[in-house]
């Protein structure tokens, strides 16, 4: 049975990104060399509602990498895979190549 996760209101969320613990050439690298906290996003929600009632969208899209806050989030597991859900203004920007 396949589960979907879609995120209410403002919530985002997120597959985090496990960094390379080794190089292509076989060189174990330190943990701390290897600490982002940085994730994909896999699904937004519509976004929240001012008291005017007007909808504010989400601030970024699925596919977005994004850097997350070292804590937080809440930890959701789905098919043997962890997700995180954040609020939007818990993200705190986007990584571009």
């Amino acid at each position: 049975m396949a589960k979907r996760l879609v995120p209410l209101l403002n919530r985002v969320l997120v597959e985090k990104i496990v960094p390379p613990s080794k190089t292509h050439a076989g060189i174990l690298l330190p943990e701390k060399s290897t600490k982002l906290n940085s994730g994909k996003v896999v699904a937004v929600g519509a976004g929240i509602r001012d008291k005017q009632g007007n909808l504010i969208p989400v601030s970024v899209k699925e596919g977005d990498t994004v850097l997350l806050p070292e804590y937080g989030g809440t930890q959701v597991k789905l098919a043997d895979k962890e997700y995180h859900l954040y609020r939007d203004e818990d993200i705190l920007g986007t990584l571009h190549e």
